[in-house]
């Protein structure tokens, strides 16, 4: 499996975050605009948390608080699990199996470089077999 850096270099450019002072509510504006399930929470250029979907039902809709009232910083997930550049895909797709995690923001030390989901590397494993799939049928026909 081929590290992860490369699934970002396939993707756009564009790197989506949030603000741990942004609103609840704007944060489910703007993971609704970009259509995303989750969105990485920077501070002065630093990951700070992440904030999913799920994060809001658990924490806003089942609680009966107020997603236009509550900050961001106050339902994200700050224990953030991150894998580097080179992380291969096998070992994502492990990790987050484990951790039961759909989303894995890729850093190189301090800098953020972007984030992966389950999605991403899924279709990057299918592309891979229906890779080895046409090379073994040509040498089969050859």
């Amino acid at each position: 499996m081929r590290p992860i850096l490369e699934l970002l270099k396939k993707r756009e450019a564009t790197m989506w975050a949030l603000s741990p002072r942004d609103s609840v509510f704007e944060a489910l504006q703007r993971m609704a605009e970009h259509n995303v399930g989750a969105m990485m929470v920077i501070d002065q250029g630093k990951l700070v948390g992440v904030l999913s979907e799920r994060d809001y039902t658990r924490k806003i809709a089942l609680a009966g608080k107020s997603s236009k009232e509550t900050p961001v910083s106050d339902i994200m997930t700050a224990k953030v699990l991150t894998v580097s550049p080179q992380t291969r895909t096998r070992e994502c797709m492990a990790l987050m199996g484990q951790k039961k995690i759909r989303h894995l923001p890729v850093v190189d030390g301090d800098k953020v470089l972007g984030m992966i989901s389950i999605r991403d590397i899924m279709n990057d494993i299918i592309a891979d077999h229906e890779q080895t799939i046409s090379q073994l049928t040509s040498y089969i026909a050859s």
